[in-house]
């Protein structure tokens, strides 16, 4: 590891496979928390290279615990996190608003790594019981169409690095690792991130891919549509950059979108608005994300009937049947 820390000191960049045997490393425990650290800092005070991403995916696919729920074509909707926004968990909630409105759904997550609202801090306080057994797995998409994956149940690398991570309680690269690594592999992603040249880095990745995809990043730097600002949207045909107003929507203000103090209070906001519930600020981020990500898996339709769909499921009380259900089957 001292070579290989002295390497990227000297501002060199690692090859796919050497970046890829390094986080097999580091998934055996041949390195200590300083040095894991140490290169996890590296990558706070650089961009990381198409390369190194792709060994990192590599080397977590290649590890990770295979979950069989191809057949149902699902999405993910996921965040790379780390936006330091403390919003509340959007991405969830539109998760729950997509299977409710009959698309199946295959939600991948962790603890927030700089928020109180990341996926699996929302599903725990719901109760739920995180499983990595294929078996109830399919039950759960074929109850209510939507299965989570907690992700250090499926791959040892990043179980080995929780305790790094919380530590240093910043964004790091397994941020970006983590929404290219759903142990399903899911047909169809909508993926947020936090700057316009990880928006490129994901875009040149996933074409690398069999996945259908979309990358948002809100420009005021948001992970997701927050409907704050204009924001864009890249997909392997095009990018376009969309304004709140010119889908029907107010520009909300930031705060508008705080997921809490703490655990108690984000499960609440949560709870909220997929019972329809929610402020107008709160709902619509939930429809915006929601219809982009129906876009993914139907392209030939207009963003405008995406949002209807995403709407009709919210205000029908499909997507919190579809939260209760879920809750019901996996607790």
């Amino acid at each position: 590891m001292k070579q290989i820390l002295y390497k990227l000191f000297e501002h060199q960049y690692l090859g796919r496979d050497e970046a890829r045997t390094i986080l097999q490393n580091i998934a055996q425990g041949k390195y200590n928390d300083a040095q894991v650290a140490s290169l996890i800092t590296v990558f706070l005070m650089r961009n990381i290279s198409i390369e190194e991403l792709c060994g990192f995916r590599d080397a977590l696919l290649e590890m990770r615990i295979p979950v069989d729920l191809g057949s149902y074509q699902p999405i993910d909707i996921v965040g790379t996190g780390g936006d330091g926004k403390n919003t509340f968990n959007i991405s969830t909630a539109a998760c729950f608003t997509v299977a409710g409105a009959g698309f199946p759904v295959v939600k991948h997550g962790n603890y927030g790594a700089t928020s109180i609202s990341g996926a699996s801090n929302v599903m725990e306080q719901h109760g739920v019981k995180f499983t990595a057994d294929n078996d109830k797995l399919k039950r759960s998409m074929d109850a209510c169409g939507i299965a989570y994956l907690h992700a250090p149940l499926f791959n040892p690398a990043l179980k080995a690095v929780a305790p790094v991570r919380k530590a240093l309680a910043v964004r790091t690269f397994f941020n970006m690792l983590g929404p290219l690594v759903n142990p399903a592999l899911p047909t169809y992603q909508l993926l947020g991130v936090y700057n316009l040249p990880l928006l490129r880095l994901y875009s040149y990745t996933y074409q690398e891919t069999d996945t259908q995809f979309a990358v948002v990043h809100s420009l005021d730097g948001y992970d997701e549509v927050s409907l704050t600002d204009e924001f864009k949207v890249a997909t392997s045909n095009n990018e376009k950059i969309y304004t709140p107003e010119v889908l029907g929507f107010e520009r909300c203000t930031e705060q508008a979108l705080e997921g809490g103090n703490t655990p108690e209070e984000a499960a609440r906001i949560f709870d909220n608005v997929l019972n329809n519930k929610g402020t107008q600020a709160q709902t619509n981020a939930v429809i915006i994300n929601a219809a982009f990500a129906i876009r993914v898996i139907h392209p030939e339709k207009s963003i405008e009937e995406c949002i209807a769909i995403a709407r009709e499921s919210l205000e029908s009380g499909k997507a919190y049947a579809t939260l209760k259900k879920f809750i019901e089957l996996n607790s």
